[in-house]
């Protein structure tokens, strides 16, 4: 007697957010779904690990309110309360020595919103301020899908805007080289338009902040995990994939170990693995995915016996710790001290220079920007380091990021390097993922119908 019907197999490759969200959307379409991890954690390159009884993040990772695609897979998966956002854009901007500006909003309508905190930001001249008004003015009127924006560094476009070098490095930096992973001297213009235009220029509340204030371990990973698990799924850690191929009764995984038949698949891996699982001409430009080049980001983290800023966060000009943020709760420490996270982003400078001097020079950093910094101790510290943060988002890299849709008939790619239109965030990876799920438990579905219809036996 037959057991009815089986249910459509779909098995994806990498269990980053990209991998997860397309993985938990798959299965919300009813798929089987099988998820292959080569490491022994999920999340990509959100994830966190335990040092002395303190949860540290392998790095800080942020969103904004018009994250509609993130914030929407947090709350599929029951994360949404470990999340903290802001209810009105202000991101304090320290100098060593000087004093506090901020790029905050009013509740006016976009893009005034903003003008009040540019006209008395004190890290640019009066003069400077209105040339940072008309050259805002002139962003919001590009289009972020426009092709032609891919072509141009946004440095390039600021100086023909009338952007000096110093209102570059005191504001336009401070949000572009967080969210493209590049400074505006080297950042596509095509990407920096899409931060500005749809996080800042658009609506009022778009570029409101969040972050973790759980371990992104538990926020994504686990609780993903649990949603799969919960609907059938099944998750493998430890998995690594050597090969995707049609086979004969559908596709094929191969993990060196052995064979997975899948009705569809999802490879969800960093755009440096991309050819080496699939067959050559599967993915548009394939050969040149290596072009896509990547950024590294590093976070240094300190842990200080006292409170040394009331501020959940902080941007800093005159100073090279970038963005510094309070991860005390996501830290699990409730014993008086304070952990800080400084955070650096296109961090090539950064990246091969030993923990210690690392540690060294950003408490030195800190105590010139925080004075009660100066007399606390540091009893702990860590350097984490992610070489292939993201790809490197420069002109020429929009023609290589490739569809959801491969060459291979039920193969779908996905991840923040694939054509999403965003930079290589967060966003864009669960915006890529839920995309591929959607396509690919909708192909499954169709092929295992067919695959049923063929080989039903005449009725009784």
């Amino acid at each position: 007697m037959s057991g009815g019907p089986r249910r459509a197999r779909v098995v994806v490759v990498g269990g980053g957010l990209a991998g997860l969200s397309a993985a938990v959307e798959a299965a919300d379409r009813g798929a089987a779904v099988t998820l292959l991890e080569r490491r022994p954690r999920l999340g990509g390159a959100t994830w966190s690990f335990e040092r002395n009884g303190i949860w540290f993040d392998n790095g800080q990772h942020v969103f904004m309110r018009c994250c509609t695609a993130y914030r929407a897979f947090l709350e599929r998966i029951g994360s949404a309360g470990g999340v903290w956002m802001q209810d009105r854009l202000d991101v304090p901007v320290m100098a060593p020595g000087g004093p506090v500006g901020s790029i905050r909003r009013t509740s006016g309508p976009a893009p005034l919103h903003l003008a009040p905190a540019l006209l008395t930001y004190p890290h640019l001249s009066l003069r400077q301020r209105l040339a940072v008004l008309r050259a805002g003015l002139a962003l919001r009127r590009l289009d972020p899908d426009d092709p032609v924006l891919d072509q141009m560094t946004f440095g390039d476009w600021l100086s023909a805007h009338g952007q000096d070098a110093t209102a570059v490095e005191t504001f336009w930096d401070l949000i572009v080289l967080p969210t493209v992973n590049a400074g505006a001297a080297d950042a596509s213009l095509k990407l920096a338009a899409r931060v500005f235009v749809t996080g800042l220029l658009t609506e009022a509340g778009a570029a409101d902040i969040g972050y973790a204030r759980a371990p992104l371990s538990a926020l994504h990973g686990d609780a993903a995990r649990r949603v799969l698990e919960a609907a059938g799924g099944e998750v493998r850690s430890r998995v690594p994939v050597t090969a995707v191929r049609a086979g004969a009764a559908g596709l094929e995984v191969h993990t060196g170990e052995q064979v997975i038949e899948a009705d569809s698949v999802v490879v969800a891996v960093p755009h440096d693995a991309v050819a080496g699982l699939l067959p050559p001409g599967t993915v548009a430009a394939q050969d040149r995915l290596i072009e896509l080049g990547t950024s590294p980001i590093v976070n240094v983290h300190l842990v200080y016996d006292r409170p040394v800023t009331d501020l959940a966060f902080f941007a800093t000009v005159g100073s090279d710790a970038q963005f510094v943020f309070d991860r005390t709760d996501g830290a699990g420490l409730d014993d008086g001290r304070q952990c800080l996270a400084v955070s650096l982003s296109a961090a090539e400078s950064y990246i091969g220079t030993a923990s210690a001097d690392l540690v060294a020079h950003f408490t030195a950093e800190l105590a010139r920007l925080l004075p009660a910094a100066t007399g606390a101790t540091v009893t702990e510290s860590i350097v984490t380091r992610e070489h292939s943060a993201t790809f490197l988002g420069v002109p020429g890299t929009d023609s290589l990021r490739a569809e959801a849709e491969s060459g291979l008939p039920g193969v779908y790619l996905a991840g923040a390097w694939t054509d999403t239109g965003w930079p290589a965030t967060m966003e864009g990876a669960v915006r890529s993922g839920t995309e591929s799920g959607r396509l690919a438990a909708r192909f499954a579905s169709r092929s295992n119908s067919g695959s049923a219809a063929g080989s039903a036996g005449p009725a009784a």
